[in-house]
């Protein structure tokens, strides 16, 4: 089982109710087609200067149910599709009066920029010493 899957059937969620909160929260709404018209229409403009002060539109595109199954099957799934995951997760979550999480807690993501593996001391060393000697 997924963590998805785990943290779904641990905290009583329904697929549905996820599916229906996603389409909710993803749904262009005026104000998203208002920003996408100032958007393009700076762009068509001859400055090409996007203009500032307006927020970001939502996506319009919910999770879909092929989506979801995906997710809970441990496939691959993209980055936009876990985030609308998140997004509608923790809207359940809210309507419950639970706490959000986050991504880390619904999915296995691998970290941004993990840490190098340090060279061994002896190596670092000398390039110092002919550097200073010279």
């Amino acid at each position: 089982m997924t963590k998805l899957k785990t943290f779904l059937d641990d905290n009583k969620i329904d697929q549905r109710r996820v599916l229906i909160a996603s389409k909710q929260l993803e749904k262009l709404r005026r104000e998203d087609r208002q920003i996408k018209l100032a958007q393009a229409k700076a762009r068509k403009s001859d400055d090409a200067k996007a203009p500032e002060g307006l927020g970001k539109p939502r996506t319009g595109r919910p999770v879909t149910e092929v989506g979801l199954n995906s997710a809970l099957e441990g496939d691959k799934v993209s980055g936009p599709m876990k985030s609308r995951i998140l997004r509608a997760v923790n809207r359940v979550l809210e309507q419950k009066k639970k706490d959000p999480v986050t991504i880390d807690t619904l999915f296995d993501v691998p970290p941004q920029n993990p840490p190098k593996p340090k060279a061994e001391e002896g190596e670092g060393e000398g390039g110092e010493d002919a550097a200073a000697e010279s």
